[in-house]
C-alpha cells in the first residue's frame, strides 16, 4: 500500500473474515462504479488479549506490516491506542470516551497538526437496542466523525452474516491509515 495511492482513496470497504480464535479483516479500495477494488490492507487480532494490538499488513501473508495500533494499558474501559507506521513512527491515536459511550459509543481520535476528531453513533435508539440485547449485536449501525464541526468521515456496518463496513472519508486531509485503523477498532473493540 502505497502512502500516496492510499491517501487519494475518499472510500474503503471493511470486511471481517470469521475465523474460529482471531479476528481477521480485509480493507479493500472502492472502485469508481463503487465494487470492491484491490486489497489494500490485512489485520488479524487475537481475541480474549489482555492488551489489544492489532497490526494491518499488505496483504494475508503477513510479510510486510504497514501499520498497527496498540493499547497503551492493559485494561482500561477509556483506553488509548496509539496508531504507528510500519516503522513504529506514531500517525495519531483514538481513545473512546467511557462516559459518553454509556448511552451512545463515542470515540475520539487524533492527528498531529490536525486536531481531534469526534465519532459518535448516528442513532440513539440502535446504539440502546445494541446494548441491551446481546442477540442484537449484528444490527447496522452508523458513526460519523466530525472535525472543527465539520464532517470528517463516516463508518457504516451494512446488513449481513460477516461484519461489514463502508468507510467514506470527507475531510482531506486526515491520514487514511489513521481512518482505516480506527474502522477495524470499531469492529474489534466496540463490544468491550
Amino acid at each position: 500500500m502505497q502512502p500516496d495511492v492510499l491517501q487519494s482513496q475518499s472510500q474503503f470497504h471493511v470486511r471481517q473474515r470469521i475465523r474460529l480464535m482471531v479476528n481477521q479483516y480485509e480493507v479493500h479500495a472502492v472502485n469508481p462504479d463503487g465494487s470492491e477494488g484491490e486489497l489494500l490492507a490485512f489485520a488479524q487480532q487475537k481475541r480474549l488479549a489482555f492488551k489489544e494490538q492489532v497490526t494491518l499488513y499488505t496483504d494475508d501473508t503477513k510479510q510486510q506490516p504497514v501499520l498497527g495500533f496498540k493499547a497503551r494499558q492493559v485494561i482500561d474501559l477509556g483506553a488509548t491506542y496509539d496508531v504507528t507506521d510500519a516503522a513504529g513512527n506514531p500517525i495519531g491515536l483514538f481513545r473512546k470516551d467511557f462516559k459518553a459511550s454509556l448511552l451512545r459509543s463515542t470515540w475520539h481520535l487524533e492527528q498531529p497538526g490536525l486536531g481531534q476528531a469526534t465519532g459518535q453513533e448516528r442513532s440513539l435508539p440502535v446504539a440502546l437496542l445494541r446494548r441491551f440485547v446481546d442477540s442484537l449485536s449484528w444490527l447496522p449501525y452508523h458513526f460519523d466523525f466530525t472535525l472543527n464541526g465539520q464532517p470528517a468521515f463516516s463508518v457504516v456496518k451494512k446488513w449481513g452474516l460477516r461484519d461489514r463496513y463502508v468507510v467514506t472519508i470527507q475531510h482531506p486531509q486526515l491520514d487514511r491509515r489513521l481512518v482505516i485503523a480506527m474502522a477495524v477498532a470499531l469492529d474489534a473493540l466496540q463490544s468491550r
